[in-house]
């Protein structure tokens, strides 16, 4: 019982901790993350540990292998990538600024006239590996709360 609730809340905080530029825009979602953000490794240790757990478990007395291990195990591979490998991490630690609707095309002409800090990245400028990453993270989140409303 524990073990599974300690998975499903490693599925839960790691999906935002990889989920931070999507989700980092919502000043809410930054807040929280920014806190738990330098904890990222221990709790992709916790997501390795309990996936490989429940995947040992269920390997040797069935009933199958559950979609809630293997997002796991993946969650605590990407989040301790840094730390297991020496190497950049897959997916940024900090979140992305939203922009800040002073440039053109902000909807008020007094503001677009008004010299300001240019707009940063938008939704549209994530790409590649961060933007896989940052939707595996939302899945990895869908997933948790789903184990948490899931009979063991």
């Amino acid at each position: 019982m524990l073990m599974a609730l300690l998975l499903d809340a490693a599925n839960i905080i790691g999906g935002l901790l990889l989920a931070i530029p999507l989700l980092g825009r919502f000043p809410v979602v930054a807040r929280l993350t920014a806190r738990i953000a330098p904890w990222r490794w221990l709790v992709g240790i916790v997501a390795l540990v309990a996936g490989g757990y429940f995947l040992i478990v269920h390997l040797i007395s069935g009933p199958h292998l559950f979609h809630f291990e293997v997002v796991g195990i993946a969650v605590g591979v990407i989040l301790t990538w840094e730390r297991l490998t020496g190497r950049r991490p897959l997916a940024p630690a900090t979140p992305v600024p939203a922009s800040t609707g002073s440039g053109p095309g902000s909807g008020s002409p007094d503001r677009a006239a008004s010299p300001g800090p240019a707009a940063t990245s938008s939704p549209a400028d994530l790409a590649g590996p961060a933007l896989l990453v940052a939707v595996f993270g939302i899945i990895a989140i869908l997933v948790g709360l789903q184990g948490l409303f899931t009979p063991n």
